[in-house]
Order: structure tokens, then sequence, then C-alpha cells
């Protein structure tokens, strides 16, 4: 897997779905799983940083349209 930090978005969700997967299928070495699990919560938090910074970025430009509204993301409950 290439280094987290030059994964984009996109290639972070994919690799996150497949330890998912992997963490679900339920036959994975204890060892392994906590690998896994490790790994997803890199990605995690890789992926929320870069929503982070999306969400700042639309801040920044609507401020520029002279909207005083903050850009937030809703999430899914």
């Amino acid at each position: 897997m290439e280094e987290n930090n030059e994964l984009s978005f996109e290639e972070a969700m994919k690799e996150l779905e497949k330890i998912v997967g992997k963490l679900e299928e339920g036959d994975v070495p204890l060892e392994r799983a906590i690998d896994y699990y490790q790994e997803g919560m890199k990605l995690s938090k890789l992926c929320n940083d870069k929503l982070k910074n999306v969400q700042e970025k639309m801040t920044n430009i609507m401020n520029e349209q002279g909207d005083l509204e903050p850009f937030e993301i809703q999430e899914d409950e």
C-alpha cells in the first residue's frame, strides 16, 4: 500500500472498506486483526483530516463571495 499521506480520499476509503471487510469476515488471527484495526484507524483519521481541509477551503471560498454563513458538512447520524 502507498504511504497514507499520499493517498487520495477515495483511495483511503477503498483501503478502509477492504479492512472492514476482512475484519467482518471474522477469521483473521488476533494479531493480524489488531494490525488491520490500527491501519483502519490511521485511514479513518486521514479521511477525516481531508474532509476538514475541504470544509475549511469551502468556508474560505464562500467568505470570498461575501457569504458570512459558515459552510458545514452534514454528517449522517
